[in-house]
C-alpha cells in the first residue's frame, strides 16, 4: 500500500506532461491553420500559401502572447485592402485552436 501513492503520483505527472505536449502542439497548428486561413483572405493558394503561413507562425516568435502574429496578419490586411473585423480575425484563431486540438486529439488513437 505505501507505493500506491508515488505510483499514483507519477501517473500524475505523467498526465500532466503529456497535457502540456498536447496542448503545446495544439498551438503551433492553430497557429499554421490561422496562417493559412490568413493566407486565404488574401488570395494565397498553394505553396504562396503555405509560404505565407510559415511567416504567421514566424511572427508569433516575437513576444510572448498572440500580439505579434495578430498584428502581422491585421497589417497584411490592411496592406492588401482586405476588410476583416477584428471579431472575425478573434473568431478565425479560436476556430483554429479548436480545430488543431481536435486534429492532435485524432492523432492519438
Amino acid at each position: 500500500m505505501s507505493d500506491a501513492f508515488p505510483d499514483r503520483e507519477k501517473g500524475f505527472e505523467r498526465k500532466y506532461q503529456l497535457d502540456q505536449d498536447q496542448q503545446f502542439r495544439a498551438g503551433a497548428r492553430r497557429d499554421r491553420l490561422f496562417g493559412q486561413w490568413a493566407a486565404g483572405k488574401l488570395g494565397h493558394q498553394g505553396a504562396s500559401a503555405d509560404t505565407y503561413a510559415a511567416a504567421v507562425v514566424d511572427a508569433n516568435f516575437d513576444k510572448p502572447g498572440d500580439d505579434d502574429m495578430l498584428d502581422k496578419v491585421k497589417a497584411d490586411f490592411k496592406a492588401a485592402n482586405v476588410a476583416v473585423s477584428d471579431a472575425d480575425i478573434a473568431k478565425a484563431l479560436a476556430d483554429s485552436y479548436a480545430a488543431a486540438a481536435q486534429q492532435i486529439a485524432g492523432e492519438k488513437k
